[in-house]
């Protein structure tokens, strides 16, 4: 699935890497999900009509310290539980060692599969199967927060002759689009050439985070 519809200019992306989204209510299935997915749920519920589906995100800033996840995640479970018939994680492992499966099993509640959102966009099988050792990724948000989750992060803006450290050895930057968003293509590209990378653009449309909220969606009526 694809769309030409730029992300929701309400939210806040800065919001969303640095606070997350409270669920608005209603519904009866709660999505929890890293902020830097709220724009493509949302999308999808409102392409579905799945009203009945509520969403919250915890901070996606919580990438740049993943063992701070699995916490969160759980404080979030038992903070809304009670609220919803059933909750729904839209995380993949993300660095965190399998704490998130873990916790899932421990929890009584499903994710979604695949290593990170780079898999799950592209399609799990479809990008192991590439085998892209030497492809640094991006998303939409992740291009739109550059800055945030890879300049700053790590020291370059203080430290620009540590780029051969951290890059080295990639050769290319892949920006995986979920949308044909102009501004966020921009970025990708100027955070390659400032990476020193070949650059590609591979559109994805939202890949396997559709199909795994479809299903839930249509599980959560029947």
């Amino acid at each position: 699935m694809q769309t030409t519809t730029p992300h929701d200019a309400e939210l806040s992306d800065a919001e969303l890497r640095d606070a997350g989204l409270a669920p608005a209510g209603g519904g009866r299935v709660l999505v929890i999900a890293c902020g830097a997915l709220a724009h493509e749920i949302l999308a999808l519920k409102r392409l579905g009509g799945w009203d009945h589906l509520a969403l919250a995100c915890l901070p996606a800033i919580l990438h740049s310290r993943p063992e701070r996840i699995v916490p969160a995640l759980r404080a979030a479970i038992e903070k809304h539980r009670g609220a919803y018939a059933r909750i729904f994680v839209a995380y993949a492992d993300c660095g965190t060692g399998g704490g998130i499966e873990a916790l899932c099993r421990e929890e009584g509640v499903e994710m979604i599969a695949g290593p990170h959102c780079y898999a799950f966009f592209d399609g799990v099988e479809r990008f192991a199967a590439r085998g892209e050792v030497t492809s640094f990724y991006l998303t939409d948000f992740l291009a739109r927060q550059f800055d945030a989750f890879v300049w700053r992060a790590l020291g370059l803006d203080r430290h620009p002759q540590l780029r051969e450290a951290y890059f080295g050895n990639y050769e290319r930057l892949v920006y995986l689009a979920q949308t044909d968003d102009p501004e966020a293509e921009r970025r990708a590209r100027e955070a390659a050439e400032r990476l020193g990378l070949a650059y590609e653009k591979r559109m994805t449309g939202y890949g396997d985070l559709a199909t795994a909220l479809e299903r839930v969606a249509g599980e959560a009526t029947t």
